[in-house]
């Protein structure tokens, strides 16, 4: 306040000389031919040659492409606002000069008190501005960096770049808010206290929720499984399609959807069959018993080694299984690579007319399931006698006792 009127005072005893409506006018005329030809003229080329000289030394790589993605967030562009600035700045000066000029000396003190005292909050708001802005620069920054690192590496996949570059985010926003809360002298320790009792309320009232959260995370960086991948969990199979930090979600081969949340799978047995690029199958063929196993092996493999979805290695592979009820049972293995139902069932199919059709061209019988009745000599007679004598009359001396 003194302040004020110690400048009111000066600029007072300077314009003393003013008496006359017709030299305050010239002043006045004066003042207002300044304020145009600083705001409309000086400023926008000072800022204009101050611009080209950062532009030309500063405003290259990292540095100025930070600077364009801050622009890109307001609505004008940097120099624009310092523009701005410097009019109204110009104009407030010229509003004051106007105001000693004419003797208004009470309203310049309040006017200088207005503003002096509207400073220190004008500095925090362009701060919070500018912390905000640079937040969002921050945060693309972090996109094109975890994007870039994901892309350089092969063991980071899209749900893990799109966890990590969420959390980064939420950091940054965090940070950037408690510093505004403190710049604008809120005391944090209340609201931490309060998050505190608010958090241990939730978790009690989500606790489901919060482990699916959880497990999601867990399931994001340990990668038993990615999308695309046909997995097994329990008793759910199908094509994973998409991997969320609540659930994961399944394509079942009925085309039913089938979401599971992340803590049922994480408590599950998981069997990915997509994981390793190969998958072997098997399928069980019967032979005759008065047929050569080892001429039937060796077709088999033959056949199977013909079929186009079967991959050369690992090889195909023919095991003498069992003694079935009426064929001696082979175990024929092969693989398959990019495993997917529809390749499964093409290569299951393939091998199957193929090694019928070897068998046929061989005269190699593949036998339908039959049973032979036989009984031990000598057990067939005794087993008549005891019917013939169970339905045979009764005697005329036994019916005569009996009478």
């Amino acid at each position: 306040m003194q302040q004020s009127e110690a400048v009111v005072q000066q600029a007072r005893t300077v314009l003393e000389q003013l008496t006359s409506t017709e030299g305050r006018l010239a002043v006045s005329a004066g003042v207002l031919v300044v304020t145009l030809l600083v705001a409309v003229l000086v400023l926008p080329l000072a800022i204009r040659q101050i611009r080209r000289a950062l532009t030309s030394r500063y405003m290259t790589g990292q540095v100025g492409e930070t600077v364009d993605i801050v622009g890109d967030y307001m609505p004008t562009s940097f120099s624009g606002v310092v523009l701005r600035l410097g009019q109204v700045t110009v104009l407030l000066g010229s509003v004051f000069a106007l105001l000693i000029v004419w003797g208004l000396f009470e309203w310049a003190i309040a006017m200088v008190d207005i503003v002096s005292s509207a400073v220190p909050d004008l500095f925090k708001a362009g701060l919070t501005l500018l912390l905000l802005l640079l937040s969002f620069a921050a945060s693309e920054q972090l996109k094109k960096a975890v994007s870039q690192l994901g892309d350089g590496s092969d063991r980071i996949t899209e749900h893990q770049e799109e966890i990590i570059l969420r959390v980064g985010q939420v950091a940054l926003f965090v940070t950037v808010v408690a510093s505004v809360l403190t710049l604008w002298g809120i005391n944090l320790s209340g609201l931490l206290v309060g998050a505190g009792f608010l958090g241990i309320v939730v978790g009690f009232a989500a606790r489901q929720t919060l482990g699916s959260l959880i497990a999601g995370f867990v399931l994001m960086f340990s990668r038993p499984f990615t999308i695309g991948d046909w997995v097994q969990i329990g008793d759910n199979e199908g094509i994973v399609t998409d991997i969320t930090i609540f659930n994961t979600r399944l394509e079942n081969f009925d085309g039913e959807f089938i979401i599971i949340p992340n803590d049922r799978v994480g408590d599950r047995a998981v069997t990915n069959r997509s994981r390793k690029g190969l998958l072997r199958l098997t399928i069980d063929v019967g032979v005759d018993y008065d047929a050569d196993v080892d001429r039937a092996m060796d077709l088999a493999l033959e056949a199977m080694a013909d079929i186009e979805h079967v991959v050369e290695s690992p090889a195909p592979d023919v095991v003498p299984k069992s003694f079935g009820d009426s064929a001696v049972v082979m175990e024929c293995r092969f693989w398959i690579d990019h495993p997917t139902p529809p390749r499964k069932w093409r290569a299951v199919s393939a091998v199957v007319r193929g090694i019928k059709d070897a068998f046929d061209d061989e005269g190699i019988t593949i036998p339908f399931p039959q049973r032979t009745l036989s009984n031990r000599e000598g057990a067939l007679l005794d087993e008549e006698m005891e019917i013939s004598a169970k339905f045979q009359p009764e005697s005329e001396g036994d019916g005569d006792a009996q009478s």
